[in-house]
């Protein structure tokens, strides 16, 4: 590890401009995490780990770069020893892969080595739970020669290629906590059981990933969650077993919340409850039922039910009832803002014609930059913002006024990182072009601390 860092120090190192990966983390740990990785196997010559992982974390903000074009932006910031398009290509590979990999594990556990680590604030407590963790994912188009690889819908003649980005968001400590790339064919349901569940989490995640047994895995781990009714949903009554007729069962009830069991092998007891929505809502929600089906349309029995907002949880009665129950659900809208974000700012959809291993190490490159932003700067900047200006910063105007350049991102790096003076500058800046605008509709922030 010596002679590499040592022999790496001849090597002309970058303007730190360049250089978000450095910034973040000491460049000797960052040679340390290239060698394990095997990416780093002897002296480098032209390419080494700090400087293609500047380029390519410049790149990926605004663009998909090609190879030629990380070799020009190496070239850029070091003239005598700029790489060739065929040089760069030849190190993208599972070793590479697997060093970016590192990293972003490291900012997702918020392990930041060297002399910048942010200090981990303490995270709040929310109604006596430890994290509160929405799940969800989100399909990107892919050029169609992968489609053998991440599959995709085919009709007749023409296919479209998709992936699937599956995201887990702690919504007590404001950070990404997982992620995984998969196929289009692995849906929601297939994903649930990977999700790691300790106790004291309240899990949120739509009715697409509701399983019996996922209920009583969460329930085993000391844990709750809540989901939306789904349509085949069988639930017991607790004392003769036999199947409860939901319909019927709502005909004769103005509102409803009672203790049902799963139809599973260990009848999982969930709670079960139902309130009655105003007719335009209901309306719209057939009208979008009989949309998605395309042409076959649902049961009288479901579409009677969509008269009713219903929910299924673990929590106790004595700790929410279906207006917390209600409230506390549609904090899950959070993820999908943040996917917003992904694509409309951060341009994780954007690919271009490329391989598998280009397209895998494009897209971690592109996820280890939206974890960059989302933990080590939002949650912290907001925080600060708060206690100082009592302004809310918004997590779209962020994500958008970070993808305007990389000198943007490196400014709100080292303005966190560096100090009081260049800090408070830096919020100045945010609450000038990033928080939310002062209205009497609460913001997420609002509904957040209302319920806290």
């Amino acid at each position: 590890m010596n002679a590499i860092s040592q022999a790496s120090q001849s090597l002309p190192s970058l303007p730190k401009f360049f250089a978000i990966g450095p910034t973040i983390f000491a460049k000797d740990y960052l040679l340390h995490l290239a060698k394990t990785s095997g990416f780093l196997k002897r002296t480098p010559r032209k390419i080494d780990a700090c400087g293609l992982l500047a380029s390519l974390c410049a790149q990926c903000l605004n663009v998909t770069p090609s190879y030629n074009d990380l070799a020009a932006r190496m070239e850029a910031s070091c003239p005598d020893h700029g790489p060739s398009r065929q040089a760069v290509a030849l190190r993208f590979g599972k070793s590479f892969e697997t060093f970016i990999e590192f990293i972003l594990g490291d900012v997702i556990a918020h392990r930041l080595a060297g002399d910048h680590a942010h200090p981990e604030s303490p995270a709040e407590r929310f109604g006596g739970y430890q994290r509160v963790l929405v799940q969800d994912s989100t399909v990107i188009r892919l050029p169609g020669h992968l489609y053998a690889d991440f599959s995709g819908v085919s009709n007749g003649p023409s296919s479209v290629c998709n992936a699937r980005i599956q995201a887990t968001y702690d919504l007590i400590s404001s950070r990404l906590v997982g992620f995984s790339i998969d196929p289009y064919s692995k849906n929601d349901l297939a994903a649930a059981p990977e999700l790691p569940i300790q106790a004291g989490d309240l899990v949120l995640r739509d009715r697409g990933y509701l399983a019996a047994d996922e209920v009583c895995r969460t329930h085993a781990a000391d844990a709750d969650c809540i989901y939306r009714h789904k349509t085949g949903t069988i639930y017991l009554d607790p004392q003769t077993l036999q199947p409860i007729d939901l319909p019927a069962l709502l005909r004769s009830q103005q509102w409803l919340d009672m203790q049902v069991l799963l139809n599973n092998p260990s009848h999982t007891p969930v709670r079960l409850l139902a309130a009655p929505v105003d007719k335009e809502t209901a309306n719209l929600r057939r009208m979008k039922a009989k949309k998605e089906t395309r042409g076959h349309n649902p049961s009288k029995a479901v579409l009677e039910l969509m008269d009713w907002t219903i929910f299924i949880t673990t929590i106790a009665e004595a700790r929410a009832d279906f207006d917390r129950i209600l409230a506390l659900y549609g904090l899950r809208w959070r993820i999908e803002v943040i996917f917003k974000a992904w694509k409309s700012h951060m341009k994780v959809h954007l690919q271009h014609r490329v391989s598998k291993c280009q397209l895998i190490i494009l897209l971690k490159a592109r996820l280890l930059l939206i974890t960059c932003a989302t933990n080590i700067l939002h949650g912290p900047l907001a925080v600060g913002l708060r206690q100082r200006y009592q302004r809310r910063l918004s997590l779209l105007k962020f994500m958008r006024y970070l993808s305007g350049g990389q000198e943007n991102f490196l400014r709100a790096l080292r303005a966190l990182l560096n100090g009081a003076a260049p800090l408070h500058t830096f919020h100045k800046a945010l609450v000038r072009y990033c928080c939310y605008d002062k209205r009497k509709r609460q913001n997420y922030c609002d509904v957040w601390e209302a319920l806290a």
